[in-house]
């Protein structure tokens, strides 16, 4: 059980928190109960007026909504806001977004009840998660669409997955025993308005993009020793003088894991390597540092709250701000994608090399080239792969369209960034398998016996759901299976 309350959530512990159940500290609960109070006593002034709150939304702020039609209010908010299109949201995202919607509301800052938020942990325990779909939000006034559809299963309506099957969300409700909830006084604009779609992406990119930094890293040692690769490029004394820390890093990572290949350490004919080979530390180590810093902005993020109006009770202050404004997230998811990008370009290069009939070993890593066309076209395909994420990685954050008649004039486009990355990251990973079945096979020519200890256990466990390659095949059942090999963090 995981306690979810106001300590600081890293994105270290999501992994195992997504495996267990959690539950409102009863600091949480204090912190809601005394926000609903505080917003429901101002509500009983005659004369405050409060955006959102009872006020329209967007550009009809100014248009003043009766007390006895704040709950239908809110309900019009999420319904008519579940605009979502395009594709269904993985589900892992959602309940990510369901973690982190309730993470926003445990500061006492949003004035939603304490039922609302339980039943999102309910959904959260019950794996019951709803229909959401990619497109739809400008990542600037919180991610409207995909929130709405996230808590439209609140009201009775929607689409849920549970059990493995889509269903209508009224009819899992009733399963639970769970009434339909009518939503109070802002409770629906603090629902849709918050960036956890965004910073669920982004908290995905995260874990899974440090695992693919890994995974590269010892891919990347097969095929130093399957190129026949020196290690001097990494020694230490290189990357002291220039001192980025994931450089150093990198370089440490390489030496340990190949640290007693007799390969790595025997002597070399050619003088230098390509860049491919050589700048590994400088490349990886620079995705690296960019991963790092996305960790720490990330972070703040999902301890933050986000939603507006922010409540204030302490201070008998309710303010309309811009916390929802996704530009710190979608400039880093930008970057993110970049930075990922470059571990498959890389990786790319070096795949081409071990087909190129370089270093003792055969054209297209096959014995019978010509009869044979090897892993020729594996190559083709990683470079299709690495051309689509060039395509992919044109920043979404430099993009902006007025929206709500021009009352939300700037937007950050971070919905956008965040859906691309996920795209950017599927392909860094077939990317990656690619290399690891170029380079496995290339590893072959040698004797493997010869590699680190840490590699021959690495490709120990390939070899049983990946035979050596000893005569033309399918190849794309090969790099699915090395795709699913290198597996995901989350």
């Amino acid at each position: 059980m995981y306690i979810i309350g106001t300590e600081h959530l890293s994105i270290a512990k999501i992994p195992a928190i997504l495996q267990t159940q959690i539950e409102l500290s009863t600091e949480a609960i204090a912190n809601m109960q005394a926000c609903r109070d505080y917003l429901d006593k101002k509500m009983q002034d005659p004369n405050a007026v409060y955006y959102g709150i009872n006020t329209g939304f967007g550009s009809l702020c100014n248009v003043r909504v009766e007390n006895k039609d704040l709950e239908k209010l809110q309900e019009n908010l999420v319904l008519s806001h579940a605009c979502g299109a395009g594709a269904e949201v993985p589900q892992v995202i959602v309940k990510l977004m369901l973690l982190l919607k309730i993470k926003n509301f445990v500061y006492g800052n949003s004035g939603v009840s304490v039922q609302v938020v339980q039943r999102l942990v309910d959904m959260y325990n019950a794996d019951v998660l709803p229909v959401v779909y990619e497109q739809g939000s400008l990542g600037a006034s919180g991610d409207l669409a995909p929130l709405a559809h996230l808590c439209l299963p609140l009201l009775g309506q929607g689409e849920v997955y549970y059990n493995g099957k889509k269903q209508a969300a009224a009819a899992v409700n009733k399963l639970m025993n769970w009434s339909s909830i009518s939503l109070q006084s802002k409770e629906g604009l603090a629902l849709l308005n918050g960036t956890q779609f965004m910073s669920s992406f982004a908290v995905y990119a995260c874990l899974q993009g440090m695992h693919l930094y890994h995974s590269a890293n010892k891919i990347a040692c097969i095929s130093i020793d399957g190129f026949d690769a020196t290690l001097q490029p990494f020694d230490a004394l290189i990357h002291a003088v220039r001192a980025h820390e994931g450089q150093i890093f990198t370089a440490n990572n390489i030496l340990e894991t190949l640290a007693d290949s007799q390969l790595a350490t025997q002597a070399k004919s050619q003088v230098q390597d390509p860049y491919s080979f050589r700048c590994i530390p400088q490349v990886h180590g620079a995705s690296f540092d960019v991963l790092q810093n996305a960790i720490t902005l990330v972070e703040i993020e999902i301890n933050a709250v986000t939603d507006n109006p922010l409540i204030f009770p302490k201070e008998d202050k309710i303010f309309s701000g811009g916390n929802f404004h996704g530009q710190p997230l979608a400039l880093q998811l930008d970057f993110l994608a970049i930075a990922l990008a470059e571990l498959a370009n890389i990786s790319e290069r070096r795949t081409y090399l071990l087909i190129s009939g370089q270093r003792n070993l055969p054209a297209f890593l096959t014995n019978n080239a010509g009869l044979q066309s090897g892993l020729m076209i594996a190559q083709y395909t990683a470079a299709s792969i690495v051309s689509a994420n060039k395509q992919l990685c044109t920043p979404a954050s430099v993009d902006s369209i007025v929206s709500s008649n021009g009352q939300e004039d700037h937007v950050s486009m971070g919905a956008n960034a965040a859906t691309k990355l996920w795209r950017v990251l599927d392909n860094v990973a077939a990317v990656l398998g690619i290399e690891l079945l170029t380079a496995s096979q290339a590893l072959s020519f040698r004797d493997a016996n010869k590699t680190s200890t840490t590699i021959q256990n690495y490709l120990a466990s390939l070899r049983i759901v990946l035979p050596l390659n000893t005569e033309d095949r399918i190849l794309s059942t090969d790099m699915k299976v090395c795709k699913e090999f290198i597996g995901t963090a989350v």
